[in-house]
C-alpha cells in the first residue's frame, strides 16, 4: 500500500475542517433569496443596456463613416434594444429550464 504524501493528508484536514465549518454556519433564507433576486435583475438590466449601448455606439460610428446622421443610430438603437430583449429571454427560459 503506498503512503499518502503528507501535503495530501494536510488538504484532506484543512476540507474536513472547512466542512465542519460550514455546516455552522446557517444562512438566513430570506437573505439568501433577496441576493439571488438582486443578481437576476441586475444581470436583466446588464443585457438590456449593454445591448442599447452597443447598437448605439455601432449606429454613431456607421453614421460618421456614411455621413447619414441619425439614421444608423436609430436603425442599430432599436436592433441593440431587441438583442437585449432577446438575452433576457434566453436567459429567462435558461432560469425555466433549471428549475425543472
Amino acid at each position: 500500500m503506498k503512503k499518502i504524501p503528507q501535503d495530501v493528508q494536510q488538504i484532506n484536514i484543512r476540507i474536513k475542517k472547512f466542512k465542519s465549518f460550514e455546516k455552522k454556519v446557517q444562512k438566513d433564507p430570506t437573505e439568501t433569496k433577496f441576493v439571488y433576486a438582486y443578481q437576476i435583475g441586475a444581470r436583466m438590466g446588464t443585457e438590456l443596456v449593454s445591448g442599447v449601448l452597443i447598437g448605439c455606439g455601432l449606429g454613431y460610428l456607421l453614421d460618421k463613416i456614411f455621413n447619414s446622421n441619425p439614421f444608423m443610430l436609430i436603425i442599430f438603437a432599436i436592433f441593440g434594444a431587441a438583442a437585449g430583449f432577446m438575452n433576457i429571454y434566453r436567459f429567462v427560459k435558461q432560469q425555466e429550464r433549471r428549475k425543472e
